[in-house]
């Protein structure tokens, strides 16, 4: 079994590793870039909130809604053009990031929304009552209120973003899943595919291991 990794196959074990973390890290960085203002919106626009507004609330969670419930592998396929456009090619880690975004923006905005749903709307109509402005009441009072689900959301979203690189990977996306199927399974080397999945388990264990411990942090604060 061990014969089997070669210095050079521990190399591409290496590269492939860090074509995950850039993927995954990226794409969460980007999804978060987007999907925070798009999850504070949506609250803001639904009923109860500081900008209710019905027809946009709708318009913009359809289509969060659309891009949510589209299969990974589907919306892959699907935004080649975007993806080709943005990143030159439709294949390597960096066009990898441009679907991997689009799947973690919605995803993030929805849970957003949801941990924004839990503050106290006591806290809300006080601010307002002391004259406070829409941008005041989102930074001094939703997003600090909200922010240990938040920063679950965004873990739970970094483990998602992982399977979904490794889904990436198996079209020419690079990474560990690239490594898997072409190593692992085209040539029926099992110990490589063990090997890979052991490497994503640690991998999601890490992440969520940090993610717990930064919610515990901010929620005693």
């Amino acid at each position: 079994m061990f014969e089997t990794f070669t210095p050079a196959l521990l190399e591409l074990f290496g590269r492939s590793l860090w074509e995950t973390l850039v993927m995954v890290g990226i794409s969460g960085l980007l999804g978060g870039l987007l999907g925070i203002p798009l999850g504070v919106y949506l609250r803001l626009s639904d009923r109860g909130g500081v900008l209710r507004n019905a027809a946009a609330n709708r318009i913009v969670g359809g289509v969060v809604n659309a891009v949510r419930s589209t299969p990974f592998i589907i919306l892959l396929v699907a935004i080649i053009p975007l993806t080709r456009l943005l990143a030159g090619s439709s294949i390597g880690t960096a066009a990898a990031v441009v679907p991997l975004t689009a799947a973690a923006a919605p995803f993030i905005a929805r849970l957003v929304e949801a941990s924004l749903r839990e503050v106290d709307a006591g806290l809300i109509e006080a601010a307002q009552a002391m004259g406070a402005t829409t941008s005041q009441i989102v930074f001094k009072v939703l997003l600090p209120e909200a922010l240990p689900g938040i920063v679950a959301g965004l873990t739970i979203t970094l483990v998602s973003l992982t399977g979904y690189s490794a889904m990436a990977g198996a079209i020419g996306g690079g990474g560990l899943g690239d490594l898997g199927i072409r190593y692992g399974y085209q040539r029926f080397l099992p110990e490589v595919m063990l090997a890979v999945v052991v490497v994503l388990i640690a991998f999601v264990q890490a992440v969520q291991s940090a993610g717990d411990w930064a919610v515990r942090r901010l929620t005693r604060k």
